[in-house]
């Protein structure tokens, strides 16, 4: 008899379906998604030649989506606590293949923005994803939960940027958002026809005194603002170079597109090959357990970036950049699983869409950051910087232990 996959031995027999379920509808939701990801500049090139709003609509494209994410989501999360986050995740695919769908007939740089700016705002699928793996995953399996869904992330991305490369080598942009579009459609019936309309509750907490009881819950105050916050300076430091990454490369080592590619993939698969390792190493750890470790991979990550900062070797910058990647399975889905165990089983839409919303202003803040040092003080300095708000991160998670600590006893 065949034995689950290991991001899926803690669950229980009736959730099993429902999760591999899960996990195929992210890995494609977001794989249609990043068909169009990395050729958006391609396309906006060949719509303007006014140079200053191509430049404006190369980084406000990217921009304009996460910004409407980051305003709608903790809206978002609340809604589904009240109505289900099975009907969240239709909302957001409806709304994702929509969009993508209206992409396929604009012609016009600042009509993309607008909708690339309505996209980010209906959508947001991650969030109540994990929100719905939670209510029907136990909480022994949670790390594993986040970094399985994390997982389905990183693949479809892999996945759609080749396919929507293979498909614009052959066709037009057009054809890229029409079949992301339909994808979208295919994931919006499966979601629909296929996962639980009813996903199993998790158990009810026991009684609060009746002075807590009435007292509202100072979440803010707790762990949860804590665990945020190093949420969005580990994902703040990764963005860093999410904008310049290409020109470092290929100025740097002088390599074709291919290389680069590849050495950008590899960080991405370094995670996927990491992340499940990572939680099953944490599940079960209280959050002053995890986070010394977390520091830890935080200046383990300052000194695998400065070192790819320093060399001049396209395969030791490549084997660094791999290695980034099996650390960085430590960050995101670790601390999910923190924030969504201190949520509680009734706030877990309204937590976890805060959260997707604090990511991608530490997104948006790493792109900007980024962008702005490299034209202050030069792209071969990229990754001394990246390495030192690392190192900044570490400090900042060690010091914000105590924190957590004293609000947890």
């Amino acid at each position: 008899m065949s034995t689950p996959s290991p991001p899926l031995q803690a669950a229980r027999p009736s959730s099993l379906p429902a999760l591999r379920l899960l996990f195929a509808i992210q890995l494609i939701a977001m794989g249609a998604m990043e068909m169009s990801g990395p050729f958006w500049p391609v396309h906006l090139r060949s719509l303007t030649s006014n140079e200053q709003l191509f430049s404006l609509a190369a980084v406000g494209v990217y921009v304009a989506p996460m910004l409407g994410l980051m305003l709608s989501s903790a809206f978002w999360g609340r809604i589904g606590d009240r109505h289900g986050h099975k009907l969240m995740m239709m909302r957001a695919l409806l709304g994702l293949g929509l969009t993508q769908f209206a992409l396929c007939f604009c012609t016009e740089v600042w009509s993309i923005l607008a909708l690339r700016f309505l996209q980010g705002t209906c959508a947001g699928f991650i969030a109540p994803a994990q929100a719905y793996g939670v209510s029907i995953a136990p909480a022994q399996g949670r790390a594993r939960l986040f970094a399985f869904l994390q997982i389905a992330t990183n693949l479809g991305s892999l996945g759609g940027a080749l396919l929507g490369g293979l498909i614009l080598d052959q066709s037009s942009f057009v054809w890229v958002n029409a079949l992301a579009a339909c994808l979208c459609a295919l994931c919006l019936l499966a979601t629909w026809l296929c996962l639980p309309r009813s996903p199993i509750k998790p158990p009810s907490p026991p009684p609060l005194p009746r002075a807590m009881a009435e007292a509202p819950t100072p979440w803010l105050r707790g762990p949860i603002a804590a665990l945020l916050l190093i949420s969005a300076l580990l994902l703040l430091a990764r963005m860093l170079g999410q904008s310049s990454f290409a020109l470092y490369v290929q100025t740097e080592f002088a390599v074709g597109n291919w290389l680069t590619g590849l050495c950008y993939g590899l960080m991405a698969l370094g995670f996927v090959s990491s992340a499940t390792r990572w939680a099953a190493h944490f599940e079960g750890k209280s959050a002053p357990q995890v986070l010394p470790q977390i520091a830890l991979v935080a200046t383990a990550c300052a000194l695998l970036t400065g070192l790819a900062g320093m060399t001049q070797h396209i395969g030791l910058f490549i084997a660094l950049h791999f290695a980034w990647g099996i650390a960085l399975g430590a960050t995101t889905p670790i601390l999910s699983s923190l924030i969504s165990r201190a949520a509680g089983p009734k706030r877990q839409g309204r937590v976890l869409g805060l959260a997707q919303s604090c990511n991608q202003f530490a997104s948006i803040g790493g792109i900007a950051l980024g962008m702005g040092f490299c034209q202050w003080l030069g792209l071969q300095h990229l990754f001394a910087f990246i390495a030192s708000f690392y190192a900044i991160a570490a400090l900042s998670i060690l010091l914000l232990r105590g924190r957590i600590s004293s609000s947890l006893s």
